[in-house]
């Protein structure tokens, strides 16, 4: 599946500039039509290393009602979320009616991280593929409006991106040992994201693959899948 994505897509600036701020204020109208119809909108965010789900998600919520979104960093479980089931934390963030909850990556760590690190057994993370689907399925069926975004760059275009953080004093925060790690295994992770693509993404929770060598073309995609779905789920126009 990911063989096939075309990373060679992009956007010049100028065009970026036009469709980021339009699809921005169009998403702003939808966020305040999900209030006014009282629907809850999760958006979900996962994606290789340095694949850009951050800047994505800083362009989603930039002309977004500051009162109407929550955004999620999903780390390793502490505390009472290390103590239960690994959906239950989960549960307990989901948004209000008419609010919006965006994870910054998600549930989907048991079939990735956690298969790959070791941190669950073999059962339970296939296993997991079923429970996810359940639990999806009834946030669809109360009426969540649903999204899943994975990511996607090449390993080479990772590999210039930790080499730009390294040489940056105001980046090299975001990059960690931990991150060199992770792409030491990236041929695991790859067959794990393939399974995970192939037996989450169902018709009422689909996955959108996002083309993200260029940060442009991929931030545009993202916005434009939000206010499409949002569009068709509100029946509201925001280009009217």
């Amino acid at each position: 599946m990911l063989n096939q994505v075309d990373l060679t897509l992009s956007l010049d600036k100028e065009t970026y500039k036009r469709e980021l701020l339009r699809h921005q204020l169009a998403l702003h109208d939808l966020g305040y039509q999900a209030y006014v119809q009282q629907r809850p909108v999760v958006m979900v965010f996962e994606g290789w290393d340095a694949a850009g789900k951050g800047g994505a998600i800083k362009r989603v919520t930039e002309r977004l009602d500051p009162r109407g979104y929550m955004v999620h960093s999903i780390a390793a479980p502490k505390g009472d979320d290390a103590e239960h089931h690994y959906l239950w934390r989960f549960w307990r963030r989901l948004p209000e009616a008419g609010q919006i909850a965006i994870f910054d990556r998600s549930w989907y760590g048991r079939v990735m991280v956690e298969r790959i690190e070791g941190f669950c057994t073999q059962a339970e993370w296939q296993r997991a593929y079923r429970e996810i689907n359940s639990f999806e399925r009834q946030l669809v069926d109360y009426g969540t409006v649903l999204f899943k975004f994975w990511m996607h760059i090449s390993k080479d275009e990772q590999l210039r991106r930790f080499q730009e953080r390294a040489a940056d004093p105001i980046k090299q925060w975001k990059l960690t040992d931990e991150d060199w790690r992770n792409r030491e295994k990236w041929d695991l992770y790859y067959e794990a994201v393939e399974e995970m693509l192939l037996k989450t993404s169902t018709h009422l929770a689909p996955w959108t693959i996002v083309e993200g060598n260029d940060k442009y073309y991929a931030r545009v995609k993202v916005l434009r899948t939000l206010v499409d779905g949002l569009s068709k789920a509100l029946d509201y126009n925001p280009f009217k």
